[in-house]
């Protein structure tokens, strides 16, 4: 079936991928109502902001492909949904026994329903446009940015396989010269023909020119043939040479004309060699019979015993032990399986002790002193040792711990590894082949965080290679790769999947042993080039199942261009809901959620925001923070706009681009270009990001560059990963009977959503455990204060009970439960979100709180209780490998607010990764940590000895709307200028029974401080309006604790944060206001407090501030249901918002400043809206394709056209 367009005509279908073609034959204007592919919120916040009952818009459904949705404002949003039927006609769905309606185009059934008493809550009225500042899916670049016109593409546009055996693209450039023919010489011949000529001299030209290279290669090919063809028969006729003499100096025709000559003999050749070779070989073995060569086989590379120099570390015990050496050697035997112990004596004698692999219990990093290690030893049955060792640096320590968990996996009784390591690396290779020599790269060797010398050799489980503008073909680049890592490992890699867009292609190549571990191979590719419809610019994407684990990769190439960070950001959300990989039940949820594991890399072109003198002389010096601070994917990731609780680990290399070609000790920024100098700033424009699942293991041992491979202008990016996996598992215990069956059970579920509608909702439930999805019934409650946000809530009862198919502790654990958040008029997503059911296994029911997001936007948040109960005989269970390493908790520095080792390395995962995250300690106890928000349990945990630990960071389920700032209070760094504090207004004390708050102490109830890590980047400056006067009447300001949930430190001690005052207005208690940024507070307190704002003028009123509360306004353990006063915050203006960023982006000076010189600029909206958006490739367009983009005026044709004309 074939959708029909707004108007009736055959068109892309809704939700397709792609803007409409600029160059199709019948221009329609589109009804201003149809904002196609515009997405459920934006909608919903349009009509909001228009405010008007009646106003309605159409866009593409995000349910079913094909349909629309009509979303009406009658004072707040409904949907409606627009299905085809099975002869192509459109309807609204009605409820049963309502006649259907039937209409040949959405036109017609709109036209009808502007009429009214139509059975809709309202008529449609006011037509809501589509917004010209607002960049949609066709105002999108798509211009290159740096190369005058985008690359053609290979021979084979997008092509994937799996396997050893691939297409091969054309290489010889034969496209471009075919095109500039087309383009020049076609007509001259044409002219020819007229004339009355019998040849065609020029496109004869064309093709001699296309076959120089295919003589050489064939003279060549001839040539070796001959002499291999004597070897075989000594009296063969020299034919070849007298063709080769022959066809010397001869050219045009007779050129063209010998070369199939020479083709011709070339297969007779290789015919009649195979049979010649047969024969003498058959006579050779008849003669004299020799065994066959054995093949040689090689095996991979045995890691040698390394050894490290430490020193016992002296504790004040020790102190009585003076004299004696505290030098030790480690030698660590992979193969053999055991560690030695060596203390040397200054007597040269030695004293050694050796421990077998199952004799080291435990690994215990210290995180104050980043080269510390503690090794707990088995002494004797049940008795345990612990000795602290200092190593020479924090890399030799890491390369040790390394290499005993490969000592361990390698000696494991398991028959399934538990971690495997993986390597990602990207490179934008130039439009250049590669140089033979690439060990750098996929050694993590160069600058940055790179691996140890003793690491750097052994190899990873797992390659994969992401590359952009490779010129080579799919299968030669594979067998490149193979090959480079044969000769460095002596591992014959197996290819798991190839796929490329274009020339941007990834790579998965796996260890043998492996390969049978791999399954469900999935590759995808989404173009987001010029129009969407050239694969210049895009993604290609890999995923398979590792065992029981999802990964997914994704390789990238975007927008370029200093001023494109919108644009980049849109092509980022367009490739994270269209590429289409992983379990295909999944379709629900976009890529960010369908995997254990995803990894995201390529050159993502963010910029620096810096002039380049400030730039080039920060790299000069060798300063990367304030770089880091200007970096636009920072800024964006800080917005919440992309990359949605990505990690990326600490960056410590220079600027991957853009070098002089050849050398690693130039920049070159500026290149001519016809329109003038294009400065292209030294940035990071080659990054890798990553995103797990909650309470899994992933680490990143290296990310860096390599310094030594300069035939690009950027440097190859590499990263190596430790990554946890879970088995495929089988019951030891066989199928549950009922009696013995585990069930996960929910006593409520509530959930805040970004939303103006007022529909019901029901939950859907995924999850890998579970034999088919689930569905609840549709919430029993709802509530609302603000038309742009709904508190929806859903009781025992409307929630089902999910049976696992397998009981087992160990399988659930390690198991993962994915919710959707649905509406009942359109069946559309309003969030999702993934929790990990490790946290909830017991016999009491835990709270659970994380944040829902769709299409890439944090959409709110969604909390709840349940528990997973597991069958007394069903809960054995084993420690994984990745837990053997732990964090000394004594001595973890989180709790003063400095980020860890590699934990910027996205604080987002490391709070999003649980335990397992990288630097970050263990759980914290009386916390269930759900993508890193911390939860006050209802059962109190017992504290570990030594005292209540600090949690390193409770997110208080912040979520981002343009226009509402907000900064989290944060601890000075040590040794950095301290920051302003920021204060919050306190809601009401919980009134909830004390067995909820845990019955704190008056102890408790002192106030603490937020243990947050320092931000990255410094908030961006206060909107005019906003700023704030110096205040020195109300004295030093009091820290006030942070409302939201979980919101207090492990132990009962609270923490704070909060918010400024508005409108120069002193905060509670006579507190000055602080720094802003962008980030805002939790969306509980932003629903409530938005309803004092008056929305559609944008312009907000402060609210009076509450009073502060007894005992020191001491924040709510869990929340009372009206979840406490509102917060006052700054105006909200969405709209002036929007038009800034424009602003920023384009600027007067780019094509949209031409529209204005010319007058003209009221078509602005209709050229952006069918992709001409820049003056490169407006010099192409036609009177036909102006009038499709709206420019009906002859005189303003004219003027659009000879304006063009003289541009060229």
């Amino acid at each position: 079936m074939s959708p029909r367009g707004p108007l009736g005509i055959s068109s892309v279908p809704p939700g397709a991928h792609g803007a409409p073609n600029p160059r199709r034959a019948a221009p329609v204007p589109v009804p201003p109502w149809y904002h196609r592919d515009l997405s459920r919120a934006a909608a919903e916040e349009q009509l909001a902001r228009a405010g008007r009952d009646g106003s309605f818009l159409v866009r593409d459904s995000e349910s079913v492909a094909g349909a629309y949705a009509l979303c009406l404002f009658q004072k707040h949003v409904h949907t409606y949904r627009i299905l085809p039927d099975e002869e192509d006609f459109l309807a609204v769905q009605t409820s049963q026994g309502v006649q259907v309606r039937r209409f040949k185009t959405l036109s017609e059934l709109i036209a009808l329903y502007l009429q009214p008493n139509q059975g809709l809550v309202c008529t449609l009225l006011f037509p809501v446009e589509r917004e010209k500042e607002k960049e949609t899916v066709e105002d999108r670049d798509y211009s290159d940015g740096e190369d005058e016109k985008p690359p053609l593409p290979p021979r084979s546009g997008s092509t994937s396989f799996s396997g050893t055996s691939g297409p091969v693209e054309s290489t010889n450039g034969l496209s471009s010269i075919s095109h500039e023919y087309l383009k020049g010489s076609y007509t001259l011949d044409l002219e020819a023909v007229k004339g009355g000529a019998n040849s065609l001299p020029h496109l004869n030209k064309t093709l001699v020119t296309s076959c120089k290279r295919l003589h050489s290669e064939v003279d060549k090919v001839l040539a070796g043939l001959e002499i291999l063809s004597k070897v075989f028969d000594q009296q063969s006729s020299p034919t070849v040479s007298k063709i080769l003499q022959q066809t010397a100096g001869q050219s045009g025709e007779q050129e063209l004309e010998n070369l199939v000559l020479k083709l011709s003999v070339l297969k007779d050749f290789l015919s009649s060699i195979e049979k010649k070779a047969l024969k003498a070989l058959q006579e050779m073995s008849s003669a004299t019979p020799t065994t066959p060569p054995q093949p040689l086989s090689r095996k991979a590379k045995s890691i040698p015993v390394q050894t490290f120099e430490v020193k016992l570390d002296i504790t004040l015990g020790d102190l009585t032990k003076i004299g004696k050496s505290q030098k030790y050697t480690l030698s660590v035997d992979v193969e053999g399986g055991k560690l030695v112990v060596l203390k040397k004596q200054k007597d040269s004698q030695e004293d050694w002790n050796t421990f077998t692999h199952d004799k080291i219990r435990q690994l215990i990093k210290s995180q104050r002193v980043q080269n510390k290690l503690g090794i707990v030893f088995e002494k004797e049955k049940d008795k345990t040792q612990r000795k602290d060792f200092v190593f020479v640096s924090a890399r030799k320590r890491e390369a040790f711990c390394q290499l005993l968990q490969l000592m361990k996996n390698k000696h494991s009784h398991q028959d399934e590894p538990d971690m495997i390591s993986v390597f990602i690396g990207t490179w934008n290779m130039g439009s250049v082949p590669p140089p033979k020599n690439i060990t750098s790269w996929i050694t993590s060797k160069g600058l940055g965080k790179t691996l140890d010398e003793v690491t750097m050799a052994i190899p990873h489980d797992i390659y994969v290679f992401g590359t952009q503008e490779n010129s080579l073909g799919d299968k030669e680049w594979v067998d490149f790769l193979r090959t480079v890592l044969k000769d460095f490992t002596e591992v014959e890699y197996r290819p798991v999947a190839m796929q490329s867009l274009w020339n941007i292609k990834v790579v998965v190549l796996v260890k043998p042993e492996h390969e049978n571990r791999i399954s469900h191979v999935s590759t995808s590719s989404v173009k987001t080039g010029i129009a969407n419809t050239l694969g210049n610019k895009g993604a290609v994407g890999v995923s398979f199942m590792f065992n029981g684990t999802s990964f997914g990769f994704v390789n990238c190439h975007l927008t370029s261009g200093n001023e494109k960070t919108a644009r980049r950001n849109q092509n980022y959300l367009d490739i994270l809901r269209l590429l289409s990989l992983g379990d295909k039940q999944l379709s629900s949820f976009d890529i960010s959620l369908r995997f254990t594991h995803l990894f995201w890399f390529g050159d993502l072109n963010y910029r620096l925001d810096m002039d380049i003198q400030e730039i080039l002389n920060y790299i000069s010096r060798k300063e990367l923070e304030p770089l880091l601070k200007v970096d636009q994917l920072n800024l964006e990731k800080e917005k919440h706009k992309v990359f949605l609780r990505f990690g990326e680990e600490e960056i410590t290399f220079p600027p991957t681009y853009r070098y002089e070609r050849g050398s690693r000790d130039t920049y070159v920024w500026h290149k001519q270009k016809p329109t003038g100098v294009r400065t292209n700033v030294p940035s990071w424009c080659d990054r890798i990001l990553w995103k797990s699942y909650p309470e899994t293991h992933v680490n990143c041992n290296a990310y860096g560059c390599t310094d030594d491979i300069v035939t690009s202008d950027h440097s190859p990016v590499f990263g190596s990963f430790e990554v946890g996996v879970t088995s495929q598992f089988v019951s030891k215990k066989g199928l549950s009977k009922s009696s013995e069956q585990a069930y996960i059970e929910f006593e409520s579920i509530e959930a805040i959503v970004k939303t103006s509608s007022r529909t019901k909702f029901f939950i859907e439930f995924y999850s890998t455990c579970l034999e088919e999805f689930k569905k609840s019934f549709e919430n029993d409650s709802q509530s609302s204060d603000n038309i742009n946000f709904l508190k929806v809530q859903w009781s025992s009862r409307q929630l089902p009970t999910l049976k696992p198919i397998l009981s087992e502790i160990e399988y659930l654990q390690d198991q993962h439960l994915l919710l959707t958040v649905k509406s009942l008029d359109g069946y559309e997503s309003y969030g999702e979100c993934v929790i990990a059911l490790k946290s909830m296994i017991g016999s009491t029911a835990q709270q659970f709180l994380t944040y829902l997001s769709h299409r890439g936007e944090e959409t709110g948040n969604i909390r709840g209780s349940m528990k997973v109960r597991v069958p007394t005989e069903r809960l054995g269970t084993r420690e994984r490998l990745y837990e053997w390493i732990s964090v000394d908790k004594d001595e973890t520095t989180a709790s003063k607010g400095k980020v860890p080792l590699g934990a910027r390395a996205t604080q987002d995962n490391a709070k999003y990764g649980g335990q397992g995250s990288a630097g970050w300690g263990a759980p914290v106890p009386g916390v269930r940590e759900v993508s890193g928000i911390g939860l006050s349990t209802v059962e109190a945990m017992p504290e570990l000895s030594g005292g209540p630990l600090k949690n390193s960071f409770n997110n208080p389920a912040y979520y981002v709307l343009e226009g509402v700032p907000h900064q989290l209070l944060v601890p000075g760094d040590p040794g950095k200028p301290p920051k302003a504090k920021v204060q919050l207004a306190v809601p009401e004390r919980c009134q909830c029974p004390s067995a909820c708050c845990g019955g704190e102490s008056d102890e408790e109830e002192d106030l603490g401080t937020l243990n947050l890590p320092p931000p990255d980047f410094p908030p961006p400056p206060l909107p005019r309006e906003l700023e704030l006067p110096p205040n020195t009447i109300f004295g030093t300001p009091k820290e006030l604790p942070v409302p939201g949930f979980g919101m207090e430190g492990a132990g009962g001690t609270p923490v704070t944060g909060g918010l400024p005052a508005v409108g120069g207005l002193p905060t509670p208690g006579g507190l000055p206001g602080g720094l802003l940024d962008d980030r805002s507070c939790s969306v509980l307190q932003m629903a409530k407090t938005l309803s004092e704002v008056d929305y559609g003028a944008g312009k907000g009123r402060v609210i009076p501030p509450p009073p502060l509360l007894a005992k020191g306004g001491l924040p709510p353990r869990c929340l009372h249901p009206d979840y406490g006063r509102p917060l006052a915050f700054p105006p909200h203006s969405i709209q002036e918002s929007i038009q800034e960023d424009l602003a920023e982006e384009v600027g007067d000076t780019g094509w949209v400043g031409w529209l204005r010189a010319l007058g003209l600029e009221r078509y602005e909206e209709g050229l952006v809206r069918n992709g001409w958006d820049d003056l490169e490739f407006l010099s192409d367009i036609t009177e036909e394709d102006l009038e499709e983009a709206g420019v009906l005026e002859p005189g303003h044709k004219r003027v659009l056209l000879e304006s063009l004309q003289l541009r060229k």
